[in-house]
């Protein structure tokens, strides 16, 4: 973001059906940016692939365009700094960034509180002050949680080679990610935890499971507490991950657990993967576990699909009704084979 510069967030032109388009933001990065002899480029090269940008970022980016000339970087040190006039070059450093966010959190409080909202004040946290490698962190966890959230984590901060090489490479050619790999193991296994912790809470709650990987799942998900906050760190997420067995992944779009195992999988996981391929999740799987909510979110999707089948041309509302009876007909059989939570161990 410290690279940006006005004018990186164009507004779109019209789609001929007069919709518009999302507001795409095309940045710069300068790390290993090399020319064909191998020469540093220190000017960069724009990135591969443009951010998407949703209204309160444009917003954001309209009002720093107000700040500096066109061209020139919206965190312009010359033009943001106005109390010192230091004229420095390039952008704002990290240092003054992270003042500014704890400036804007006191500025918000004390808003809060002349507006008698509190309820809208940001808390003191006690793991110490805001900073942007906080604020990535945060960004991160939210991404990595969604479906498919992984892989927009790495097209997000640049690094969709290494998402897709993870599993078997530290590092590519001349551009290696070391450090994101890290990242992308701390939130995987992070995600893993909570999965495991939910199914835990499930099973505790009284929903029934089903799935060969029923027994498995249920013995990895009573080990999680003994790792619940300690995955902060590569070295700890590696080996949190490296439990080939015993680690459980949430697959929203097939609506189960996978409980994954490298002998027993059928999404053509690599031989050292710690982790599976769930864009290649395959029905009858041995790592699969539904739970009842897992049942009643497939029936739910069978029942959106019909409405969806219902306004479409007969021959493709049939094949969407055909999926949607896929969907009930694994609904109807974990309702068939569900077994308590002691039913299973036992």
């Amino acid at each position: 973001a410290q690279s940006l510069r006005s004018g990186c967030c164009p507004d779109p032109e019209p789609n001929p059906d007069g919709s518009m388009p999302r507001h795409l933001i095309r940045a710069h990065h300068y790390k290993n940016v090399r020319d064909s002899d191998g020469h540093h480029i220190s000017a960069g090269e724009e990135r591969a692939v443009p951010w998407v940008a949703i209204t309160p970022v444009v917003n954001a980016i309209r009002v720093l365009e107000r700040i500096v000339p066109e061209g020139e970087l919206l965190f312009s040190s010359t033009h943001h700094d106005v109390i010192g006039q230091r004229k420095h070059h390039g952008a704002l450093k990290r240092a003054s960034l992270g003042r500014r966010v704890e400036n804007l959190v006191s500025w918000i409080n004390q808003e809060a509180t002349a507006q008698g909202l509190p309820a809208q004040m940001v808390p003191e946290d006690p793991q110490g002050n805001l900073g942007l490698s906080r604020l990535r962190r945060t960004l991160a966890w939210h991404i990595a949680r969604r479906p498919g959230g992984l892989v927009a984590l790495a097209i997000q901060y640049g690094h969709m080679r290494t998402a897709l090489d993870a599993r078997t490479s530290t590092g590519y050619g001349t551009r290696e990610r070391r450090g994101f790999h890290g990242e992308l193991d701390v939130e995987t296994a992070l995600a893993a935890a909570q999965t495991a912790a939910r199914l835990r809470d499930a099973a505790a709650a009284g929903e029934k499971i089903s799935g060969p990987a029923t027994r498995r799942a249920l013995i990895g998900a009573t080990s999680i507490p003994s790792y619940e906050g300690a995955l902060t760190t590569p070295k700890a997420a590696a080996k949190f991950l490296s439990r080939d067995g015993l680690v459980l992944f949430d697959n929203p779009d097939a609506f189960l657990i996978c409980e994954f195992k490298r002998d027993t999988a059928l999404c053509d996981p690599d031989p050292g993967a710690t982790a599976p391929n769930q864009f290649a999740c395959q029905l009858g799987c041995g790592n699969a576990v539904r739970t009842d909510s897992h049942a009643q979110a497939a029936r739910e999707h069978a029942d959106r699909l019909d409405a969806k089948a219902a306004l479409m041309p007969q021959p493709l509302g049939d094949r969407i009704r055909r999926t949607a009876e896929r969907f009930r007909a694994l609904a109807d059989a974990h309702d068939a084979a569900a077994q308590s939570a002691e039913e299973a161990i036992a």
